[in-house]
């Protein structure tokens, strides 16, 4: 086996024990360990000063988070979950985002990284998906039932291809989703709802594809998991080998 990518996770803000910390649930780097042949590398959130470290690495991992996207930063005048920003993440994220793209460096989005990708490029989100006529119920339930599979999607384009498959089924764990697809992205899968489920960058000069679902759970159980996982690690180590 060829040496390891090195994959930057970018890590939230938590207040643990009275202290702030840096962290993100293990599962995402041991993902990046089973399915990508790629060592995870937690960046803490300290904004901008962050964007050195991506002349180091061979990709990116923006990974799920409880908490939501600061509404203002996509120009909306309301916010209906206060409580639940990180707005140290959100300071570090959007810009790393901005510059992985112009770089070429290989991303993965899960979950909030998906909707940090279409915030980033422009796009805005549904704060509350859920209060919307028609749209089903994204939210997870208690404990591990949350990853349990929810409902089908469809893929298309770049997804679809790496996948092998038109539909799969899929675990849902957000309350939030995208409103306005922000320029540049394409819809590569589809809730039965209409919800936006994953997307590509279409003028990006690597891999650069997001989902809403959670991919890293189990990850090696499930064959998309594993294919789309591996994907994004060939394509981090082809960054790695054209960086000489």
């Amino acid at each position: 086996m060829s040496r390891p990518s090195l994959v930057g996770i970018p890590a939230c803000t938590k207040l643990i024990s009275g202290y702030i910390q840096h962290a993100t649930p293990a599962r995402y780097g041991a993902s990046l360990l089973a399915a990508a042949n790629a060592v995870p590398v937690l960046i803490p959130p300290h904004g901008e000063s962050m964007l050195p470290l991506l002349s180091r690495l061979d990709g990116l991992m923006f990974n799920g988070s409880p908490s939501n996207i600061a509404p203002t930063l996509y120009g909306a005048d309301y916010d209906h979950t206060p409580e639940d920003h990180d707005p140290a993440r959100d300071a570090t994220t959007l810009p790393l985002i901005r510059a992985a793209l112009e770089m070429g460096l290989p991303v993965l989005g899960i979950c909030r990284g998906l909707q940090e990708l279409n915030v980033a490029l422009g796009g805005t989100l549904h704060q509350q998906l859920h209060n919307i006529p028609g749209r089903f119920d994204h939210r997870g339930g208690e404990g591990e039932r949350r990853f349990a599979l929810k409902h089908g999607v469809t893929l298309s384009g770049t997804l679809q291809r790496i996948i092998g498959q038109d539909e799969i089924m899929v675990n849902s764990l957000h309350g939030q989703g995208i409103d306005k697809l922000a320029p540049g992205l394409a819809v590569e899968a589809l809730a039965p709802d209409g919800t936006i489920e994953a997307v590509r960058v279409e003028a990006a000069k690597g891999f650069n594809i997001a989902v809403q679902w959670h991919p890293e759970w189990e990850v090696s159980a499930f064959p998309d998991r594993t294919r789309l996982f591996a994907a994004f690690g060939e394509a981090c180590a082809a960054y790695r080998a054209a960086q000489g």
